[in-house]
């Protein structure tokens, strides 16, 4: 993170009510200057340096100058602020007819593999439920539409669309710094982004397996590496702004997978990562869990008539006397206690209890109707 960033990040956290902090938007145009504006002036380089002068001279501002570094608008929510920098009038919009949760309004969320199946999902319901969300994904276009589809849909700016390739760190990196310039910081960052390939361990190629884990673990171990980098700088000036980093495991991160070895040993491993990544995040105040959903059956990944995991699984032969789609999807309907497939809803109430409880850090949180029981 340049200093920039950083400095938008420390100014999120000064701003914190006990619950989230303000909308900071930094730009490098000319902002006019209001009765509680300040001017700083050129950015130390150093990180402590710079956190000392902001707090030195914090006193609730609304405008941060930074002569050739920019300004930073504080706004308390991200049209406002759009609008100051447009030199336009705002008015604020009337409360969204959705349902208001909580636990997530108003804070700033971000959710890898969002622009398509469970993942798009949980960016609906938080947006309903009144978060700003980033919708980050490899397919930009998806991720577009989607934001624009619901930012209409709310009549505010609530969605954005980021492209990220969760394996490459510099892809990463560089979209927690477009968070931090765009918002200031993140509340909510939600590692969802997966692959899976089935087959046998004694057919599958190295190259299907690392693909696997390569997006599934080390994707996460990524991802944790750059948020809490941004989630431990927002917190430093009050030691009091809790966040949250929730990875979307899977039921087979908590038992083992037939023919799915590649799969369900990232997701055990991941399981792993967020224990250690708890333990020592937490004196940044970052709780670290993960949620295991059961079959999202509805879903692309189950679904979809080319690759989907039922057209895998029954040319795979893993459900023995298999001889169609449907034959596969009893099968895996059958195995649940509640008789039917995991849907997004059931997993973003976890997301709300998670979010919303301040003591539990470290687990993995079943959502399988049963069909996993914990002992």
């Amino acid at each position: 993170m340049d200093k920039i960033s950083r400095a938008a990040a420390f100014i999120r956290g000064l701003s914190f009510d006990g619950e989230k902090g303000k909308i900071v938007f930094h730009t490098s145009s000319s902002v006019s200057p209001s009765g509680n504006s300040l001017d700083l002036g050129l950015l130390p380089e150093g990180e402590q340096e710079l956190l000392d002068l902001l707090k030195a001279r914090w006193s609730d501002q609304d405008l941060i100058s930074c002569g050739g570094d920019g300004n930073f608008v504080l706004a308390g929510c991200y049209d406002e602020a759009v609008a100051r920098v447009e030199k336009k009038d705002f008015v604020f919009p009337s409360e969204s007819e959705s349902v208001q949760v909580p636990a997530v309004k108003d804070k700033v969320a971000l959710v890898t593999g969002g622009a398509q199946g469970f993942g798009e999902g949980m960016v609906r319901e938080l947006v309903t439920g009144g978060a700003y969300v980033y919708i980050a994904d490899m397919n930009i276009d998806g991720a577009t539409r989607l934001a624009e589809s619901l930012n209409q849909e709310q009549g505010s700016t609530r969605a954005f669309a980021l492209k990220v390739n969760v394996t490459d760190e510099t892809s990463v990196e560089a979209m927690m710094d477009q968070v931090a310039r765009c918002t200031g910081g993140l509340d909510i960052f939600i590692s969802n982004a997966g692959v899976l390939k089935a087959g046998s361990v004694k057919e599958m190629t190295l190259r299907d397996f690392q693909f696997v884990t390569d997006v599934d673990y080390t994707g996460f171990f990524i991802c944790t590496k750059f948020a809490s980098r941004l989630m431990s700088i927002q917190n430093m000036p009050t030691a009091e702004y809790f966040t949250d980093i929730i990875g979307i495991s899977s039921k087979s991160g908590l038992e083992g997978s037939n023919k799915n070895g590649a799969y369900a040993g990232a997701k055990f491993g991941s399981l792993g990562l967020t224990q250690s990544f708890a333990l020592e995040l937490v004196t940044d105040n970052i709780k670290v869990n993960s949620i295991c959903p059961g079959n999202f059956l509805d879903g692309p990944l189950w679904s979809d008539s080319d690759k989907g995991l039922f057209v895998q699984y029954l040319k795979a032969g893993k459900v023995p006397g298999a001889k169609t789609l449907g034959d596969v999807r009893k099968f895996y309907e059958d195995k649940v206690p509640m008789k039917r497939g995991c849907e997004t809803k059931d997993v973003v109430k976890a997301i709300f209890y998670i979010v919303d409880q301040k003591y539990e850090t470290g687990q993995a949180v079943p959502v399988t109707g049963g069909q996993v029981m914990l002992n």
